[in-house]
């Protein structure tokens, strides 16, 4: 897939100035973008084409899983095309006028304030949650009190005229949010067992080591599986619903193989991919 065409529009979730913003472009260097509330928001402005792709976060190195994340994927009806590892450097603005010493209180999203523990202890700062990263930084510059800072990227500090206080706040230099890239349809990449990655849910039966047998599919076929999610999802609460990420493509001898036991252990149609693309590196 092309990352610089010219009249796309990619939705993302947060207000201008969001990490997920700066993915997009990143990314889409060259594509308009859509500001979304929430991610409900964002995953259907793309199902119902107000958006071509929508930039979707789905786990940060530090702060793990983005919540809710993995429910919503499965029932959007959308694809996987691609993926996108955005480095994430926090910074600590406030007011013009703000001091560190003077400072009370931090607002941010959860995961911004989950990825900077250390310094919010260090300074003991009540942590208020907010919806957004950049939308914290914005409601800062609305209400005028030094006292309160926000967590959020230069970019929103930028956008809404606030300081940087303290850069890179973050807790570890590794600091990284892998985004997916979802569209209406899918975009297969040619046959390549080496970058391709294929991501596929399912709902195993309710018999002794299905889900071993499953996974031992892949093992026989050599297939190596770099992600493995459960979650408990519809009216049972007995019976759990698994994500995967396979590095491989679904066109090889050894996927078709690896899918065929997945199937045979696994509800009736219960078996998705989700998409297959290529690996990007970090």
């Amino acid at each position: 897939m092309k990352k610089n065409q010219h009249n796309l529009v990619v939705a993302f979730q947060g207000m201008p100035g969001a990490y997920s913003n700066m993915a997009c472009k990143a990314y889409f260097p060259e594509v308009k973008t859509l500001p979304c509330n929430s991610f409900e928001d964002l995953l259907n402005t793309t199902k119902n084409g107000e958006s071509d792709y929508a930039m979707v976060p789905v786990e940060n190195s530090l702060a793990g899983r983005v919540a809710d994340i993995h429910h919503l994927i499965p029932e959007s009806g959308l694809y996987i095309i691609g993926e996108h590892f955005q480095r994430v450097n926090h910074q600590l603005l406030g007011l013009p006028n703000a001091k560190i010493e003077n400072l009370k209180f931090i607002k941010s999203h959860a995961q911004g304030l989950a990825q900077c523990r250390k310094i919010i202890k260090k300074l003991d700062l009540t942590p208020i949650h907010h919806i957004d990263t950049a939308g914290a930084a914005e409601e800062i510059s609305r209400m005028g009190d030094p006292s309160i800072a926000a967590i959020a990227s230069k970019m929103a500090g930028e956008i809404y005229g606030l300081k940087i206080i303290k850069e890179n706040i973050e807790d570890e230099e590794h600091n990284t949010t892998r985004f997916l890239i979802m569209a209406k349809k899918p975009t297969i990449p040619p046959v390549n067992i080496n970058t391709s990655v294929t991501t596929i849910i399912f709902k195993v039966r309710s018999v002794p080591a299905a889900l071993y047998k499953v996974l031992g599919g892949f093992a026989t076929n050599g297939i190596n599986l770099t992600k493995l999610e459960s979650y408990i999802g519809g009216k049972e609460m007995n019976a759990a619903r698994f994500y995967v990420d396979a590095e491989g493509h679904p066109e090889t001898q050894s996927m078709k193989n690896a899918l065929e036991e997945m199937d045979f252990y696994s509800e009736p149609n219960s078996v998705k991919i989700i998409g297959t693309y290529s690996r990007n590196k970090k």
